[in-house]
Protein backbone atom coordinates (compact mmCIF):
# COMPACT_ATOMS: atom_id res chain seq x y z
CA UNK A 1 0.00 0.00 0.00
CA UNK A 2 1.37 3.42 -0.96
CA UNK A 3 1.29 6.36 1.44
CA UNK A 4 -1.40 8.09 -0.61
CA UNK A 5 -3.75 5.11 -0.10
CA UNK A 6 -3.65 5.39 3.70
CA UNK A 7 -6.48 6.97 5.64
CA UNK A 8 -5.96 10.32 7.29
CA UNK A 9 -5.99 10.65 11.06
CA UNK A 10 -9.36 10.67 12.84
CA UNK A 11 -10.86 14.05 13.71
CA UNK A 12 -11.44 15.15 17.31
CA UNK A 13 -14.22 17.74 17.53
CA UNK A 14 -14.69 18.11 21.30
CA UNK A 15 -11.29 19.47 22.37
CA UNK A 16 -11.23 23.26 22.68
CA UNK A 17 -8.31 25.65 22.95
CA UNK A 18 -9.71 26.67 26.34
CA UNK A 19 -9.50 23.03 27.50
CA UNK A 20 -5.88 22.85 26.38
CA UNK A 21 -5.07 26.13 28.08
CA UNK A 22 -6.60 25.29 31.44
CA UNK A 23 -5.80 21.58 31.93
CA UNK A 24 -4.25 19.79 28.94
CA UNK A 25 -2.61 16.81 30.61
CA UNK A 26 -5.69 14.56 31.02
CA UNK A 27 -6.44 15.22 27.35
CA UNK A 28 -2.91 14.28 26.28
CA UNK A 29 -3.00 11.14 28.42
CA UNK A 30 -6.23 10.05 26.74
CA UNK A 31 -4.91 10.82 23.26
CA UNK A 32 -1.69 8.87 23.82
CA UNK A 33 -3.84 5.90 24.74
CA UNK A 34 -6.65 6.21 22.19
CA UNK A 35 -5.54 8.43 19.28
CA UNK A 36 -1.88 9.49 19.32
CA UNK A 37 -2.29 10.92 15.81
CA UNK A 38 -5.45 12.99 15.63
CA UNK A 39 -6.85 15.95 13.72
CA UNK A 40 -8.02 18.54 16.27
CA UNK A 41 -10.76 20.65 14.70
CA UNK A 42 -10.35 23.66 16.99
CA UNK A 43 -6.66 23.93 16.08
CA UNK A 44 -6.89 23.01 12.41
CA UNK A 45 -3.85 20.82 12.93
CA UNK A 46 -2.87 17.19 13.28
CA UNK A 47 -1.75 16.68 16.87
CA UNK A 48 1.01 14.22 17.78
CA UNK A 49 1.25 13.19 21.44
CA UNK A 50 3.73 10.27 21.49
CA UNK A 51 7.43 10.96 22.11
CA UNK A 52 8.56 8.78 19.20
CA UNK A 53 6.45 10.81 16.77
CA UNK A 54 7.32 14.26 18.08
CA UNK A 55 11.02 13.43 17.90
CA UNK A 56 10.63 12.04 14.37
CA UNK A 57 9.06 15.27 13.18
CA UNK A 58 11.72 17.52 14.76
CA UNK A 59 14.55 15.34 13.46
CA UNK A 60 13.33 15.47 9.85
CA UNK A 61 13.11 19.10 8.67
CA UNK A 62 13.24 17.90 5.07
CA UNK A 63 9.71 16.54 5.52
CA UNK A 64 8.39 18.79 8.29
CA UNK A 65 9.29 22.43 7.74
CA UNK A 66 9.43 25.11 10.41
CA UNK A 67 8.24 27.60 7.79
CA UNK A 68 4.54 27.28 8.54
CA UNK A 69 2.78 30.15 6.70
CA UNK A 70 -0.39 29.70 8.75
CA UNK A 71 1.11 30.94 12.01
CA UNK A 72 0.87 34.61 13.07
CA UNK A 73 4.51 34.79 14.19
CA UNK A 74 5.80 36.68 11.16
CA UNK A 75 3.11 39.35 11.56
CA UNK A 76 3.71 39.60 15.32
CA UNK A 77 7.50 39.96 15.02
CA UNK A 78 7.39 41.92 11.74
CA UNK A 79 10.06 39.52 10.51
CA UNK A 80 10.59 36.06 9.11
CA UNK A 81 12.37 34.76 12.20
CA UNK A 82 14.85 31.91 12.48
CA UNK A 83 12.15 29.95 14.32
CA UNK A 84 10.38 29.64 10.97
CA UNK A 85 13.43 28.76 8.89
CA UNK A 86 15.28 25.55 8.07
CA UNK A 87 18.56 24.41 6.56
CA UNK A 88 21.41 26.79 5.78
CA UNK A 89 19.34 29.92 6.34
CA UNK A 90 18.35 28.81 9.83
CA UNK A 91 21.87 27.63 10.64
CA UNK A 92 23.46 30.95 9.62
CA UNK A 93 21.15 33.02 11.81
CA UNK A 94 21.41 30.60 14.73
CA UNK A 95 25.20 30.51 14.51
CA UNK A 96 25.29 34.32 14.52
CA UNK A 97 24.38 34.23 18.23
CA UNK A 98 26.26 31.03 19.09
CA UNK A 99 29.40 32.68 20.58
CA UNK A 100 27.25 34.13 23.36
CA UNK A 101 26.27 30.63 24.49
CA UNK A 102 29.68 28.92 24.52
CA UNK A 103 30.76 27.12 27.67
CA UNK A 104 33.65 29.56 28.03
CA UNK A 105 31.33 32.58 28.04
CA UNK A 106 28.75 30.92 30.28
CA UNK A 107 31.41 30.15 32.89
CA UNK A 108 33.64 33.17 32.37
CA UNK A 109 31.00 35.86 31.94
CA UNK A 110 27.36 35.02 32.50
CA UNK A 111 27.70 32.88 35.62
CA UNK A 112 29.25 35.74 37.58
CA UNK A 113 26.71 38.28 36.34
CA UNK A 114 23.78 35.96 37.02
CA UNK A 115 25.05 35.13 40.51
CA UNK A 116 25.19 38.83 41.40
CA UNK A 117 21.69 39.37 39.98
CA UNK A 118 20.38 36.40 41.98
CA UNK A 119 22.03 37.69 45.16
CA UNK A 120 20.36 41.07 44.72
CA UNK A 121 16.90 39.55 44.25
CA UNK A 122 17.16 36.97 47.03
CA UNK A 123 18.54 39.55 49.48
CA UNK A 124 15.54 41.74 48.77
CA UNK A 125 12.97 39.09 49.71
CA UNK A 126 11.42 39.79 53.15
CA UNK A 127 12.11 37.15 55.80
CA UNK A 128 9.06 35.76 57.54
CA UNK A 129 6.57 37.21 55.07
CA UNK A 130 4.36 35.57 52.47
CA UNK A 131 5.09 36.70 48.91
CA UNK A 132 4.17 35.64 45.40
CA UNK A 133 7.41 34.51 43.76
CA UNK A 134 6.07 35.09 40.23
CA UNK A 135 6.28 38.91 40.37
CA UNK A 136 8.71 39.12 43.29
CA UNK A 137 11.45 36.87 41.91
CA UNK A 138 10.94 34.54 38.95
CA UNK A 139 9.79 37.06 36.34
CA UNK A 140 12.18 39.95 37.02
CA UNK A 141 15.14 37.63 37.69
CA UNK A 142 14.70 36.02 34.26
CA UNK A 143 14.24 39.43 32.62
CA UNK A 144 17.33 40.97 34.20
CA UNK A 145 19.55 38.01 33.34
CA UNK A 146 18.29 38.04 29.76
CA UNK A 147 18.82 41.73 29.12
CA UNK A 148 22.51 41.37 30.08
CA UNK A 149 22.87 38.27 27.91
CA UNK A 150 21.35 40.11 24.95
CA UNK A 151 23.37 43.30 25.42
CA UNK A 152 20.52 45.65 26.33
CA UNK A 153 21.01 46.22 30.09
CA UNK A 154 19.40 49.65 29.79
CA UNK A 155 16.00 48.01 29.21
CA UNK A 156 13.87 47.88 32.35
CA UNK A 157 12.81 44.57 33.88
CA UNK A 158 9.19 45.62 33.41
CA UNK A 159 9.65 46.47 29.73
CA UNK A 160 11.41 43.16 29.08
CA UNK A 161 8.55 41.22 30.66
CA UNK A 162 5.94 43.32 28.87
CA UNK A 163 7.59 42.89 25.47
CA UNK A 164 7.97 39.17 26.05
CA UNK A 165 4.31 38.68 26.84
CA UNK A 166 3.18 40.80 23.89
CA UNK A 167 5.35 38.79 21.49
CA UNK A 168 4.09 35.51 22.94
CA UNK A 169 0.48 36.68 22.67
CA UNK A 170 1.07 37.89 19.13
CA UNK A 171 2.73 34.65 18.03
CA UNK A 172 -0.31 32.82 19.40
CA UNK A 173 -2.83 35.20 17.84
CA UNK A 174 -4.40 32.55 15.62
CA UNK A 175 -7.56 34.65 15.45
CA UNK A 176 -5.46 37.39 13.80
CA UNK A 177 -7.12 40.10 15.88
CA UNK A 178 -6.04 43.64 15.05
CA UNK A 179 -5.80 44.73 18.69
CA UNK A 180 -3.10 42.20 19.55
CA UNK A 181 -1.09 43.01 16.45
CA UNK A 182 -1.33 46.73 17.25
CA UNK A 183 0.29 45.98 20.61
CA UNK A 184 2.98 44.01 18.78
CA UNK A 185 3.63 46.94 16.44
CA UNK A 186 4.09 49.35 19.35
CA UNK A 187 6.40 46.92 21.16
CA UNK A 188 8.42 46.33 17.98
CA UNK A 189 8.90 50.08 17.56
CA UNK A 190 10.17 50.37 21.14
CA UNK A 191 12.53 47.41 20.80
CA UNK A 192 13.89 48.51 17.41
CA UNK A 193 14.70 51.96 18.80
CA UNK A 194 16.47 50.46 21.82
CA UNK A 195 18.51 48.01 19.74
CA UNK A 196 19.51 50.70 17.23
CA UNK A 197 20.65 53.04 19.99
CA UNK A 198 22.76 50.28 21.58
CA UNK A 199 24.69 49.31 18.44
CA UNK A 200 27.33 52.11 18.55
CA UNK A 201 28.21 51.16 22.13
CA UNK A 202 28.72 47.52 21.14
CA UNK A 203 30.83 48.44 18.12
CA UNK A 204 33.03 50.63 20.30
CA UNK A 205 33.31 48.05 23.07
CA UNK A 206 32.75 44.47 21.84
CA UNK A 207 31.63 41.95 24.45
CA UNK A 208 30.08 38.45 24.62
CA UNK A 209 26.44 39.64 24.54
CA UNK A 210 24.25 38.50 21.67
CA UNK A 211 23.78 41.94 20.13
CA UNK A 212 27.51 42.62 20.30
CA UNK A 213 28.65 39.34 18.73
CA UNK A 214 26.14 39.75 15.90
CA UNK A 215 26.96 43.37 14.98
CA UNK A 216 30.72 42.73 15.25
CA UNK A 217 30.78 39.51 13.21
CA UNK A 218 33.14 39.35 10.21
CA UNK A 219 30.18 38.59 7.97
CA UNK A 220 27.17 39.91 9.90
CA UNK A 221 23.62 38.92 9.12
CA UNK A 222 21.32 41.83 8.11
CA UNK A 223 20.26 44.23 10.85
CA UNK A 224 16.63 43.19 10.44
CA UNK A 225 17.57 39.60 11.26
CA UNK A 226 19.80 40.66 14.15
CA UNK A 227 16.79 42.44 15.61
CA UNK A 228 14.48 39.48 15.02
CA UNK A 229 16.98 37.15 16.72
CA UNK A 230 16.98 39.39 19.80
CA UNK A 231 13.18 39.48 19.77
CA UNK A 232 12.95 35.69 19.57
CA UNK A 233 15.18 35.54 22.64
CA UNK A 234 12.98 38.07 24.45
CA UNK A 235 9.87 36.12 23.48
CA UNK A 236 11.18 32.83 24.84
CA UNK A 237 14.02 33.66 27.20
CA UNK A 238 11.93 35.07 30.03
CA UNK A 239 8.95 32.76 30.31
CA UNK A 240 11.00 29.56 30.04
CA UNK A 241 13.34 30.05 33.05
CA UNK A 242 10.57 31.86 34.94
CA UNK A 243 8.05 29.07 34.48
CA UNK A 244 10.66 26.37 35.04
CA UNK A 245 11.73 27.89 38.36
CA UNK A 246 8.16 28.18 39.63
CA UNK A 247 7.27 24.66 38.46
CA UNK A 248 10.33 23.14 40.14
CA UNK A 249 9.56 24.93 43.39
CA UNK A 250 5.92 23.84 43.30
CA UNK A 251 6.94 20.23 42.62
CA UNK A 252 9.35 20.29 45.55
CA UNK A 253 6.93 21.99 47.96
CA UNK A 254 4.21 19.45 47.20
CA UNK A 255 6.64 16.54 47.66
CA UNK A 256 8.35 17.37 50.97
CA UNK A 257 10.41 14.17 51.10
CA UNK A 258 11.95 15.11 47.75
CA UNK A 259 12.57 18.66 48.93
CA UNK A 260 14.35 17.38 52.04
CA UNK A 261 16.64 15.17 49.94
CA UNK A 262 17.28 17.96 47.43
CA UNK A 263 18.37 20.31 50.21
CA UNK A 264 20.40 17.67 52.04
CA UNK A 265 22.23 16.33 48.98
CA UNK A 266 22.08 19.38 46.68
CA UNK A 267 20.03 17.54 44.06
CA UNK A 268 19.19 20.74 42.22
CA UNK A 269 20.23 19.41 38.83
CA UNK A 270 17.83 16.48 39.19
CA UNK A 271 15.11 18.84 40.36
CA UNK A 272 15.66 21.03 37.29
CA UNK A 273 15.43 18.15 34.81
CA UNK A 274 12.34 16.73 36.49
CA UNK A 275 10.59 20.08 36.67
CA UNK A 276 10.97 20.87 32.97
CA UNK A 277 9.98 17.30 32.07
CA UNK A 278 6.89 17.37 34.30
CA UNK A 279 5.58 20.68 32.94
CA UNK A 280 7.49 21.60 29.80
CA UNK A 281 7.72 25.42 29.54
CA UNK A 282 7.28 25.14 25.75
CA UNK A 283 4.42 22.72 25.30
CA UNK A 284 3.77 22.58 21.56
CA UNK A 285 5.30 23.39 18.17
CA UNK A 286 3.97 23.42 14.60
CA UNK A 287 5.54 22.08 11.41
CA UNK A 288 4.38 22.29 7.78
CA UNK A 289 4.28 18.94 5.96
CA UNK A 290 6.27 19.15 2.70
CA UNK A 291 5.33 15.77 1.23
CA UNK A 292 2.82 13.01 1.81
CA UNK A 293 4.09 10.90 4.68
CA UNK A 294 2.88 8.32 7.18
CA UNK A 295 2.78 8.31 10.97
CA UNK A 296 1.35 5.31 12.85
CA UNK A 297 -0.48 4.08 9.77
CA UNK A 298 -2.13 7.42 8.99
CA UNK A 299 -1.60 9.58 5.91
CA UNK A 300 -0.19 12.98 6.81
CA UNK A 301 -0.77 14.84 3.55
CA UNK A 302 1.46 17.45 1.97
CA UNK A 303 0.32 20.90 3.05
CA UNK A 304 -1.02 19.74 6.41
CA UNK A 305 0.28 21.25 9.64
CA UNK A 306 1.31 18.91 12.42
CA UNK A 307 1.55 20.03 16.02
CA UNK A 308 4.10 18.20 18.14
CA UNK A 309 3.12 18.18 21.80
CA UNK A 310 6.38 18.16 23.76
CA UNK A 311 4.34 18.40 26.97
CA UNK A 312 2.79 15.02 26.20
CA UNK A 313 6.03 13.47 24.94
CA UNK A 314 7.63 14.31 28.28
CA UNK A 315 5.03 12.18 30.08
CA UNK A 316 4.83 9.34 27.55
CA UNK A 317 4.28 6.00 29.31
CA UNK A 318 6.52 4.29 26.76
CA UNK A 319 9.47 6.20 28.26
CA UNK A 320 8.56 7.50 31.72
CA UNK A 321 7.07 5.33 34.45
CA UNK A 322 4.29 7.27 36.20
CA UNK A 323 5.13 10.30 34.10
CA UNK A 324 2.21 12.28 35.50
CA UNK A 325 3.96 12.60 38.87
CA UNK A 326 6.86 14.82 39.92
CA UNK A 327 9.75 12.62 41.02
CA UNK A 328 13.34 13.85 41.15
CA UNK A 329 14.50 10.30 41.89
CA UNK A 330 13.20 8.80 38.65
CA UNK A 331 15.56 7.05 36.27
CA UNK A 332 17.25 9.63 34.06
CA UNK A 333 15.98 9.43 30.49
CA UNK A 334 16.06 11.99 27.67
CA UNK A 335 13.10 14.36 27.60
CA UNK A 336 11.97 16.83 24.94
CA UNK A 337 11.29 19.88 27.10
CA UNK A 338 13.83 21.89 25.11
CA UNK A 339 12.99 20.31 21.78
CA UNK A 340 15.39 18.34 19.61
CA UNK A 341 16.85 18.48 16.14
CA UNK A 342 18.13 21.70 14.50
CA UNK A 343 15.80 23.88 16.59
CA UNK A 344 16.94 22.53 19.97
CA UNK A 345 16.71 25.45 22.42
CA UNK A 346 19.94 27.44 22.29
CA UNK A 347 19.59 28.71 25.85
CA UNK A 348 19.22 25.30 27.51
CA UNK A 349 22.62 25.25 29.20
CA UNK A 350 22.26 28.80 30.47
CA UNK A 351 18.82 27.99 31.91
CA UNK A 352 20.29 24.99 33.76
CA UNK A 353 23.08 27.16 35.15
CA UNK A 354 20.69 29.96 36.16
CA UNK A 355 18.37 27.71 38.10
CA UNK A 356 20.17 24.52 39.18
CA UNK A 357 23.57 26.07 39.90
CA UNK A 358 22.60 29.53 41.10
CA UNK A 359 19.03 30.35 42.08
CA UNK A 360 17.73 27.15 43.69
CA UNK A 361 20.65 26.56 46.09
CA UNK A 362 20.85 30.26 46.92
CA UNK A 363 17.13 30.54 47.63
CA UNK A 364 17.05 27.58 50.01
CA UNK A 365 20.30 28.63 51.65
CA UNK A 366 18.69 31.93 52.67
CA UNK A 367 15.23 30.48 53.36
CA UNK A 368 15.83 26.82 54.34
CA UNK A 369 12.33 26.40 55.78
CA UNK A 370 10.48 28.18 52.98
CA UNK A 371 7.01 26.67 52.50
CA UNK A 372 4.14 26.89 50.06
CA UNK A 373 1.44 29.15 51.45
CA UNK A 374 -2.20 28.08 51.49
CA UNK A 375 -3.32 31.69 51.03
CA UNK A 376 -4.41 30.95 47.45
CA UNK A 377 -4.31 27.98 45.06
CA UNK A 378 -1.46 27.78 42.56
CA UNK A 379 -2.79 28.28 39.04
CA UNK A 380 -1.01 26.63 36.10
CA UNK A 381 -2.00 28.17 32.77
CA UNK A 382 -1.16 28.03 29.09
CA UNK A 383 -1.28 25.89 25.94
CA UNK A 384 1.76 26.78 23.81
CA UNK A 385 3.69 27.95 26.86
CA UNK A 386 2.77 26.74 30.35
CA UNK A 387 3.68 27.44 33.94
CA UNK A 388 2.31 28.68 37.27
CA UNK A 389 0.80 32.17 37.19
CA UNK A 390 1.43 32.51 40.91
CA UNK A 391 3.42 30.84 43.67
CA UNK A 392 2.68 32.18 47.17
CA UNK A 393 5.36 31.13 49.66
CA UNK A 394 6.21 31.96 53.26
CA UNK A 395 9.88 32.90 53.52
CA UNK A 396 10.95 31.11 56.70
Amino acid sequence: MTVSMLQQAPQEETITIRDLTLDPYPIYQRLRREAPVVRVKSLGRTMLTRAEDTKYVKDNPGIFSSNDPKTPMQRAFRAHTLMRKDGAEHAREREAMAPTFTGRNIKGCWEGIYTKIAEDFVAGLPRGETVDLFPALAGPFAARCLKHLLGIPEASDDDMQRWSQILIDGAGNFGFTDELFAQCDAANDEMDALFRAAIPRHKADPNPSALSVMVNAEDPIPESQIFSNIKIAIGGGINEPRDALLTILYGLFTNPEQLAEAKDKALWGQAFEEGVRWVAPIQASSRLVLEDTEIRGHLIPKGDTVMTIQASACRDEEIFEDGESFNIFRERKPHQAFGNGPHFCQGTHIARRMLANIMLPMLFDRFPNMTLSDSEPVNFYGFGFRGPRNLPVTLN
